[in-house]
């Protein structure tokens, strides 16, 4: 199977919650991700960012897209 996104957290479904339309799914990640971000050289040099720094990813996504293999 392919797909396009490139940033693939493995994780364990804890629950399901169904509505008439949508669903719920929630998840309990079971191995450490990499993640990326594209941000500008100047907000880049505006946090000082250098390897081995500590930081908090805030992540806005409208899409988590469960694959089933």
């Amino acid at each position: 199977m392919k797909y396009g996104a490139r940033n693939k957290i493995k994780a364990k479904v804890t629950s399901v919650k169904k509505g008439n339309i949508m669903a719920l799914v929630k998840f309990q990640t079971t191995s450490p991700a990499e993640m990326a971000s594209v941000l500008t050289v100047e907000s880049a040099e505006d946090l000082g960012l250098k390897p081995g720094d500590e930081v908090l990813l805030v992540v806005k996504a409208i899409h988590v897209m469960p694959v089933k293999e």
